[in-house]
């Protein structure tokens, strides 16, 4: 499952469903009452799907009345509003319980057999590939690569199943990922029993073992490569083991969570438009949002596909 949806009105449904069972209709029982959060929330939505800003989010919901018809929106909001909004409705806690919501539309599943944890970086602002890596001369075919000191980074636990994602940290780079295991993980061990978890060499480390292992009962599978080379036994009881029995065929079920960035970066862009900090985290969360509630639809569409299929097919032989 590599795709996600791309109906803008069934994202809407999708977000709208979502986001009613876990924000009441108004934030203040003296709001102006022009919009609900639920709607709020699905313009939010549609603009990271349409891969714009407020003010372009704006334009394309005036120039779409069936658009809007989707979930309810009788006025289209300034821009203003939306930016607002989304600091009220993208806080850490409001936005776990949206992420975990929309893993409980897809099938109300607490048991997971196989996660992967990983983190990756995006791009802080548009800018031209020539740009980043421009010619010194044009004479000589020599590149001068340009780095950038610190982006946006993004780190997940996903379902090697479905590649929902379960928990969502943001942070900035460049950071090491051993010192981010327990804190992307804390939040989907809160809400789901995970049976085993895969990660990269980037968080090998005995402690992040002993978190996942002692702690909480998960298994876990991470390279044994942090650290100089060696050919000597690891002193660490779980870095041994990792040494001596590493499970290479279910390690290779790590790359579900590659494909999970993959879809993210190149249905939604791999460039954030905001400039603060803040707003970046909150763009971050938004992305993984949209992703979870893409992936939703294009399954229920799949199973009425299938559904529809086996009901005429059923009528042909009767």
């Amino acid at each position: 499952m590599s795709t996600t949806s791309k109906s803008p009105k069934a994202v809407a449904r999708a977000a709208y469903a979502v986001v009613q069972g876990t924000l009441p209709a108004l934030s203040h029982k003296f709001s102006p009452k022009r919009f609900t959060q639920p709607q709020l929330f699905v313009c939010l939505v549609l603009k990271v799907f349409h891969k714009t800003d407020y003010r372009g989010i704006v334009a394309i919901l005036k120039d779409s009345p069936d658009l809007c018809k989707a979930f309810g929106l009788v006025n289209v909001p300034h821009f203003t509003t939306l930016q607002k909004a989304s600091k009220r409705l993208l806080r850490l806690r409001v936005a776990n319980e949206l992420l975990h919501n929309s893993v409980k539309t897809f099938g109300n599943r607490k048991k997971v057999a196989l996660a992967a944890v990983d983190s990756t970086g995006l791009e802080a602002r548009h800018i031209s590939r020539y740009f980043v890596r421009r010619r010194r001369s044009k004479q000589l075919e020599i590149y001068e690569n340009t780095h950038y000191r610190r982006w946006p980074k993004l780190g997940i636990v996903c379902d090697c199943r479905n590649h929902l994602i379960l928990s969502a940290i943001t942070t900035r780079g460049p950071s090491p990922d051993i010192n981010e295991f327990e804190k992307t993980m804390a939040p989907a061990i809160n809400r789901y029993i995970i049976k085993h978890i895969l990660a990269d060499a980037g968080y090998d480390s005995e402690s992040n073992h002993r978190f996942a292992r002692d702690r909480h009962n998960i298994r876990s599978t991470i390279p044994p490569k942090h650290g100089r080379p060696t050919t000597k036994p690891f002193r660490g009881k779980y870095r041994r083991l990792m040494q001596q029995r590493f499970n290479r065929e279910t390690y290779g079920q790590r790359w579900q969570v590659e494909t999970v960035f993959s879809m993210i970066k190149r249905n939604q862009g791999d460039v954030l438009r905001a400039r603060t900090y803040w707003a970046q985290n909150r763009e971050m969360l938004l992305k993984v949002l949209t992703h979870n509630i893409g992936i939703i639809l294009l399954v229920n569409e799949l199973f009425y596909r299938a559904s529809a299929v086996h009901f005429s097919v059923r009528l042909c032989s009767e």
